[in-house]
Order: structure tokens, then C-alpha cells, then sequence
């Protein structure tokens, strides 16, 4: 029961209902026997139909028998549709798009093969990878017959051949490597799920043109302690970037002190700017010495008659200080 339960889980939401998608596409197929219908009610008509006067009735039903036969010879296929053909039990070749003839009871017409991409969705439950992690996985795969006779001739039904090796790779892919790997790199594992694919299918005249993981389930038990990895992981990185940062500082600061090294009008100037921007601050209350208006005002006049005499700046900003 709990297996059950834990498909449903995983199962993905179908985008449409294959069901009546099939129903409408085996209608739409029965339009290409509109010419044969056609012929074949003339036939009838000609042969059971009214007799004219002066027509011999052989003539009527040679003409019904002509009509006949060429309405069961005749086949149409659509531009997408490639039909083999086969003549005694062996393959001729491959008709159509378009009208095509066939002899009757010689030639047989061995299905039409719809030569559009194709879309399939496949999945592999419940698969241990390479560090021992059972994880759920959903993918797609665009795929095209490029070799009619062979898709028909070579496997006997390539619709479900080519999910259940596409399930067949991706299973041996995912055993091969790691839930990281796999949550990182599904463009590459996409690629190599590929170039498997083509190695199986080409030899029926099937190639894949690309592999795509939708979604990797992991089980609810290792999701947290995924998640405790990865939050380990960025603090990690936060202690390495604020540690950088500190190295920077420590280098401003130490270059800071080089230039305040033997310039005390600086290095008090730099001081009351330090107390200026505390006391911006709504609500704060700093007590000093009483002796620091005198010390202020001696810098601030020191660093005024530097500037007179013109004998540079001491890389401090003088007049964001004011002394009342």
C-alpha cells in the first residue's frame, strides 16, 4: 500500500488526455480512404445500378470491375507519412507522400509510418545512485524516424522500444553517479543519455534528438538533511567572504596608520570627526574630558595655519570639524 501511495506521489500530471488524443487522430487518418470510398461506391453504382439501354451489361460491369480495382490500388499518405511496401512478403520500397499505386494482392502497404518528433515522457522509480541515494526520476525524449522501412522492419513496435531503452540508459546512468552530479548536471547527463539512445536506435532508422530531465525526486528523510548541507555550505562561504573582507580592512587600516603616524593634528582631527559622527546619532549622549575643547581648538588652529603656509594636507578632512 505505501508503494502505491508513494507512485501517486510522484506520479506527473498528464498535460493532456491521451485517450481521446488517439481517438481523434485515427479519425483524422481515415480521411486518406475518401478516393478509395469514392471509387469503390462508383463501382457499385456501375455494376448493380440501372440498365442503360444500348450498353451491353459487360461493358457495365468491366467498367464497375476498373473502377473497383483501381479504387483498391490507389493510396494517398500525408506529408508527414511514409508508407513501406511490401511485394510477395519481401520490402520494395518506400512510398508516398502524396497518391501512390499499389498492385493489388501482390503489394502490401505495411503501415504508415508518421515521421514527425515525437515526444515521449519516461521515468525510472526508486533508482540508487552512485553514493547510495534512491531518488525518483522524470524525463522526456525528442525523437524522429529518419528510415521508415527500417523503424518497421528491424523492431517489431518501436513506440514502446524506444521509452524502455531510454528507461533502460537513464537507469544505468543514474547508478553511475552522484545525487550531486545529477541535481548540477542534467544538460551533460541529458547529452550522454543521447549519444546511448543513438547507439541503440539508429540501427532502426531512429534517432534521438535530445534528452531532457524534468524533475529528480529525492525522499522526504534526506531532504532535510540536504538542506542542512547546503545551509552549511553558505555559511561556509559567508565566514570566507567576511574574513576576505577583514583581510582588507586590517590592509586600510594598517596604511591608515602609517599616514597618522607622527601628525598628531591629524590624528585628533580624525578623532573629533569620530566623535562628530557619534553624536549625529538621535538620542546619544558621549561624556569627554574637559580638557577636549582646548585640544580641538589647538588642532583645528595647527591644521588652519598649515594650510596658510601651504605645506599640504594631512589627508584628513578639517572642515567637517566645528569647535565652539
Amino acid at each position: 500500500m505505501g508503494a502505491k501511495t508513494r507512485e501517486k506521489e510522484y506520479e506527473e500530471r498528464r498535460e493532456f488526455n491521451p485517450v481521446l488524443w488517439s481517438v481523434r487522430k485515427r479519425l483524422f487518418a481515415l480521411r486518406r480512404y475518401r478516393i478509395n470510398l469514392i471509387l469503390l461506391i462508383a463501382a457499385v453504382v456501375l455494376g448493380i445500378g440501372p440498365w442503360t439501354p444500348g450498353v451491353s451489361p459487360w461493358v457495365r460491369l468491366a467498367a464497375a470491375a476498373v473502377v473497383a480495382l483501381v479504387g483498391v490500388s490507389i493510396r494517398v499518405a500525408f506529408e508527414w507519412e511514409r508508407v513501406p511496401v511490401l511485394r510477395f512478403g519481401r520490402f520494395i520500397k518506400i512510398k508516398g507522400p502524396g497518391l501512390f499505386f499499389l498492385i493489388p494482392v501482390v503489394d502490401v502497404a505495411y503501415d504508415y509510418v508518421d515521421c514527425r518528433i515525437k515526444v515521449t515522457d519516461f521515468s525510472a522509480e526508486k533508482v540508487l545512485t552512485r553514493d547510495a541515494v534512491p531518488i525518483f526520476v522524470d524525463a522526456i525524449i525528442f525523437w524522429m524516424i529518419w528510415d521508415a522501412g527500417k523503424a518497421k522492419l528491424e523492431v517489431e513496435n518501436y513506440h514502446i522500444a524506444v521509452p524502455l531503452s531510454a528507461k533502460t540508459a537513464l537507469r544505468d546512468i543514474i547508478g553511475k553517479t552522484t545525487l550531486a552530479r545529477l541535481l548540477t548536471d542534467r544538460d551533460e547527463i541529458g547529452q550522454e543519455l543521447q549519444k546511448i539512445l543513438d547507439a541503440r536506435t539508429n540501427p532502426w532508422g531512429i534517432t534521438s534528438l535530445s534528452v531532457e530531465i524534468k524533475d529528480i525526486v529525492v525522499p522526504p528523510e534526506l531532504e532535510d538533511a540536504i538542506s542542512r548541507e547546503a545551509q552549511a555550505e553558505r555559511e561556509k562561504n559567508a565566514r570566507v567572504i567576511l574574513g576576505s573582507a577583514e583581510i582588507e580592512l586590517s590592509e586600510q587600516y594598517a596604511e591608515a596608520s602609517r599616514r597618522y603616524k607622527g601628525n598628531e593634528e591629524a590624528l585628533t582631527l580624525r578623532s573629533l570627526n569620530l566623535l562628530l559622527d557619534a553624536l549625529k546619532t538621535k538620542g546619544s549622549m558621549i561624556l569627554v574630558p574637559s580638557e577636549v575643547p582646548h585640544v580641538m581648538n589647538k588642532a583645528v588652529a595647527a591644521a588652519m595655519a598649515r594650510n596658510a603656509r601651504g605645506e599640504g594636507g594631512s589627508g584628513v578632512d578639517e572642515g567637517n570639524v566645528t569647535v565652539e
